[in-house]
């Protein structure tokens, strides 16, 4: 599923789809034989042995033969931090910029769906610094000042050459968050190969702050993991430096498939290490995807 612009325009607003796409998602949830998850987020949650049996809503359990407690509108369960890279390479490819367009709606529909939870939740832009990083509340009008700032970041102009710097955006950000938070970022993770050490010493550091981490690791999967080209020469173009190289790609194929195979492989171990989720998503497959793993993720949390 792909979303351009002029798709968010003629709905009306990012917030009305992201509404679709979690409205449609929670009709999957019902449909599915699987039941690990509260479908009931507005209102409701399940009901465990020990709690009170005052707040059960026992019309709910004649119809699904479930126990689920009220759930009331000033109880928030968690706190949410959406951090989304905005570097020149989450720009890729264009002239769909498929990246961080994905990366923005699947943020938008999380926003809502945690809205609708009576969670908190707050918003992170950042690039070589944090460009924008606002408080974590739960209310509607903070839920709007949201959209606004991800509808803003959909309009932008492509970024040119604006590098990234993850490992001081994140030891910044397990500073600033002062109580324990979920931190769901959205990035490509192109800090530099001579970085990834630093990287993981600040993933570590968010933790060891006591914040749990979902990391979605965004790409084109068909490009930049398959490098599938066509067998002819291309000029290839470094969008955080602007560098350029031209080859054929069957010339690099098997070195490049090899360093990213390997790069990969780390990234995933050390996630496991430090006990964090890592889940690789295609900028260009389904966004449900993204909303699962945020489930099963806050169902580890409680």
């Amino acid at each position: 599923m792909q979303v351009s612009f002029e798709e968010v325009k003629q709905s009306g607003s990012l917030e009305l789809l992201a509404k679709q796409l979690v409205e449609g998602f929670i009709t999957g949830l019902h449909k599915s034989p699987y039941h690990g998850f509260s479908v009931e987020f507005a209102e409701h949650r399940l009901y465990n042995e020990g709690q009170s049996t005052r707040h059960i809503d026992w019309k709910v359990f004649a119809r699904t033969d479930r126990l689920y407690t009220k759930q009331y509108e000033e109880e928030t369960n968690l706190r949410c931090l959406i951090a989304i890279d905005t570097s020149s390479s989450m720009y890729y490819p264009r002239p769909s910029l498929a990246k961080i367009r994905f990366s923005i709606l699947a943020a938008s529909a999380l926003a809502y769906l945690l809205h609708k939870q009576r969670d908190a939740v707050g918003l992170a832009l950042f690039n070589h610094q944090i460009d924008e990083l606002t408080p974590i509340k739960s209310s509607s009008v903070h839920l709007n000042k949201l959209f606004a700032l991800l509808e803003k970041l959909f309009e932008k102009p492509v970024k040119t050459t604006q590098s990234t710097n993850v490992v001081t955006v994140l030891h910044e950000l397990a500073e600033k968050i002062h109580k324990r938070s979920l931190v769901i970022l959205f990035s490509d993770m192109f800090d530099g190969g001579d970085k990834q050490e630093e990287v993981f010493k600040a993933l570590q550091h968010l933790k060891h702050n006591k914040h749990e981490v979902l990391l979605f690791h965004v790409t084109d999967h068909e490009t930049e993991l398959n490098f599938s080209f066509e067998e002819r020469p291309y000029e290839f173009v470094d969008l955080e430096t602007n560098e350029k190289i031209k080859l054929n790609p069957a010339e690099i194929r098997g070195q490049y498939e090899s360093q990213l195979a390997s790069l990969h492989a780390e990234l995933q171990m050390k996630c496991h290490q430090l006990k964090l989720d890592m889940i690789s998503v295609n900028s260009k497959t389904n966004y449900f995807e993204v909303l699962q793993a945020y489930l099963i993720k806050r169902s580890k949390m409680r």
